[in-house]
């Protein structure tokens, strides 16, 4: 704090990143005095409270008018911040599908379910992320729930790997393609892909 006084009242320039930087490192006494001098701030600030779970200093930040959006509730459902998600949907904080995609991608459970239960909207991106990012709990969770396969969700199993979450959604109505043939990550997976795109030849 010192450090930051002296540099101010001797004409060093700040700006939103001073703030960001301050809530990214869950320096509360810093964000406010920063902000109580006129130093500006922008919805990064938000975010990497959020990010850090450092929910003092998301409030002191929405409670004195920075603003945020679907970004800060992406930050927080990435990192597993279930409290600071919570507060800034409670708090009337904007977010969308990139909440529970970012939430299926990391693996954070809890997070998801909780944005869905609460309204969060999600779609064919959650199913690829959570194929992407081989968490087959999350990817059983969602289609059991009701969330649409992507057109891709096989082929980004495949491709990163993840024999468990390409079968699961294959058994489960995930279609597959060409793609998921050509970028398989290892010989096991092309050849399981290759012989289940045959078998359906087929029968055509």
């Amino acid at each position: 704090m010192k450090v930051l006084k002296y540099a101010h009242e001797n004409g060093c320039p700040w700006d939103e990143s001073t703030c960001c930087k301050a809530a990214e490192n869950g320096q509360l006494a810093i964000l406010k005095y920063a902000h109580e001098i006129g130093c500006p701030w922008d919805e990064r600030t938000c975010c990497n409270a959020a990010r850090n779970e450092h929910l003092d200093c998301l409030k002191y930040a929405h409670e004195f008018g920075c603003p945020w959006g679907t970004p800060t509730c992406r930050a927080a459902a990435e990192k597993g911040r279930l409290g600071c998600l919570k507060y800034a949907h409670e708090n009337g904080c904007a977010w969308d599908e990139d909440t529970c995609s970012g939430a299926a991608y990391c693996g954070h459970l809890e997070i998801l379910k909780y944005a869905h239960e609460n309204g969060c909207p999600w779609g064919k991106t959650t199913c690829n992320k959570a194929a992407k990012g081989g968490r087959l709990e999350i990817l059983k969770y969602v289609h059991e729930n009701g969330c649409p396969w992507g057109e891709d969700t096989c082929y980004y199993a495949a491709k990163n790997g993840h024999m468990e979450c390409l079968k699961f959604a294959h058994e489960h109505g995930s279609e597959l393609n060409m793609r998921a043939l050509l970028y398989g990550a290892t010989p096991q997976i092309k050849d399981w892909v290759q012989a289940r795109i045959f078998q359906r030849r087929a029968y055509d």
